[in-house]
């Protein structure tokens, strides 16, 4: 049967909201962090607004927005409000700056940037070129020469709350399933980062591949940033199945069960870090009895069965990526360990090697999809056509990511390629030994990277923060690890931090810990006279 795309009514965002609206404009849409929320109704007159004040700067259909703001209702006006124009929004991660905002502002050539107060100082002195309009919310900004700065008003204007006004705005709306909705940068932990184009139609995809476990009663807590899949996922899955969402500007650990008590959230998704840091909080009164009933746990960490039990929700996990749609789906509480599920209907999957051949079951190679359903990926990377190319040979999608098959057809992630660890002989994968690092009852996070050894290949530095309050001995650790790895796999360096540096989406920098390497506090087994022996360690 040939894979057909969704009507647009269906997936094209401005018009599948104004459907919620005309339907329930009563219905909770998104509780935010400051107390206030929108219902659908109020969504779509504050999407008629903010398209309104966009036209008036002159964004049409095809144009850039780049928007540099925190979680909150500002960012959504500006995604809704762009999209109903046709126009493409271009969420950027607020923590960049210099060089990398750069580059940035260089790829998009953006016509309008709608900006939070506290970041636009970092715009002064980089290359403007492009831009007509820069928009600045949550303060007063310094001028920036040649270019128009605007209050945030300028997209508040008041529109006619009539349903002719409403219907003719949403019958403007240009947009079609296979037009790009959004440009989002990749984290950038192994390189530059790279703006990934995704239609309205990979949105779709992505969250219609999991549909079937959420209902229009259900409340997902979102903590994950806008500027993030993951988040723009969340608000996206909400309103296809006409649920509604609590929008929060970052996870927190400590406040995390008080969010879930105050909003009723019901699901929400969590990195494997988040829920490791969870499990490692004191038990709560009633934890087992919140209102939280199903976490997307990604990816599923040895911990998830012990998760559930204690905090009595059920998980899921997936394998995605921003430039896929959910290609690997598991079962409701998945019995095999570390397993990433297996392919959804209508994906394809292989596991190859260097020259795109696939490698016998259980051997390890890089994971590489295609779908039946045109448009259900990314179409490539913006300004980046060798990378495009590269990413898309042979017709399939490179992920870069090296998995295994198990007979019974599960899907491994062993490592990304780039973070895979060459010793003494061995691949390494830091995966891995940062699992079994994890099982020790003071650790709170960790990360394994290669540094160089003396020999040409790499030695393993392990970078760990403990649990609060705890004290961490790297010859504890040590000793800890020889009894679950082998002796290749043990760390000749350990390197304790107070927190790992970590993206605003919560992944470890490991880029940045390789290239800060051997630093003066990061303790060396061997300088302190311990050698690994296969089994035990050794004084010498």
């Amino acid at each position: 049967m040939t894979a057909k795309l969704p009507p647009r009514e269906q997936c094209v965002l401005p018009l599948l909201l104004r459907e919620r609206a005309h339907q329930e404009p009563d219905r909770p849409f998104v509780a935010f962090a400051d107390g206030t929320a929108w219902t659908y109704g109020n969504a779509w007159d504050e999407t008629l607004s903010a398209a309104s004040g966009l036209r008036s700067l002159g964004v049409h259909a095809g144009d850039h927005v780049l928007v540099w703001l925190p979680n909150g209702p500002e960012i959504l006006r500006v995604w809704f409000g762009a999209n109903q124009l046709g126009a493409v929004f271009v969420p950027v991660n607020t923590a960049y700056r210099g060089d990398i905002l750069a580059h940035v502002l260089t790829l998009v050539r953006p016509k309008v940037v709608v900006v939070h107060a506290d970041l636009a100082g970092r715009l002064a002195g980089l290359d403007l070129a492009g831009v007509e309009h820069v928009v600045v919310a949550g303060g007063p900004c310094a001028p920036l020469p040649g270019v128009g700065a605007h209050g945030v008003a300028v997209l508040h204007p008041k529109v006619a709350e009539t349903v002719q006004t409403a219907q003719a705005a949403a019958d403007s709306c240009p947009a079609q399933p296979w037009d790009p909705y959004a440009v989002i940068f990749t984290s950038g932990t192994t390189g530059p980062s790279k703006g990934v184009i995704s239609s309205y139609a990979h949105l779709w995809a992505t969250v219609t591949a999991v549909e079937e476990h959420l209902s229009a009663d259900d409340r997902c807590l979102t903590s994950l940033p806008i500027f993030h899949g993951g988040g723009l996922q969340d608000i996206a899955g909400a309103l296809v199945v006409g649920a509604s969402v609590v929008l929060v500007e970052s996870f927190d650990t400590s406040s995390f069960w008080d969010v879930i008590e105050r909003t009723g959230a019901t699901c929400c998704t969590l990195l494997g870090v988040m829920a490791t840091f969870l499990l490692k909080q004191p038990p709560r009164p009633g934890e087992r009895d919140t209102t939280l009933r199903l976490v997307y746990l990604v990816p599923l960490t040895d911990n998830a069965g012990e998760f559930a039990r204690r905090f009595g929700c059920d998980i899921l996990t997936v394998f995605n990526m921003t430039e896929v749609s959910v290609p690997l789906v598991s079962e409701l509480n998945p019995a095999t360990p570390g397993s990433c599920g297996r392919p959804r209907p209508g994906v394809h999957v292989r596991v190859v090697d260097a020259h795109d051949q696939e490698v016998p079951q259980g051997e390890i190679g890089e994971l590489v999809i295609r779908t039946d359903l045109p448009w259900a990926m990314t179409s490539g990377y913006l300004g980046a056509p060798e990378a495009t190319a590269a990413a898309w040979r042979n017709g399939w999608f490179h992920t870069g990511d090296a998995f295994r098959r198990d007979e019974h057809g599960d899907y491994f992630f062993v490592d990304r390629i780039k973070d895979a660890i060459r010793r003494r002989g061995e691949n390494i994968s830091s995966s891995e030994v940062e699992a079994e690092i994890l099982r020790h009852p003071a650790v709170r996070e960790a990360a394994a990277v290669a540094v160089p050894s003396g020999d040409g290949e790499d030695d393993v530095l392990a970078a760990v923060a403990p649990v609060d309050g705890a004290r961490l001995d790297p010859r504890d650790l040590l000793e800890f690890l020889l009894e679950r790895l082998p002796h290749f796999m043990v760390p000749r360096y350990v390197r304790v931090l107070g927190e790992l540096p970590k993206t605003p989406t919560s992944k470890i920098e490991k880029r940045r810990l390789r290239r800060e390497g051997v630093t003066p506090d990061t303790w060396d087994r061997e300088a302190a006279g311990l050698k690994v022996r296969r089994t035990h360690l050794k004084q010498v």
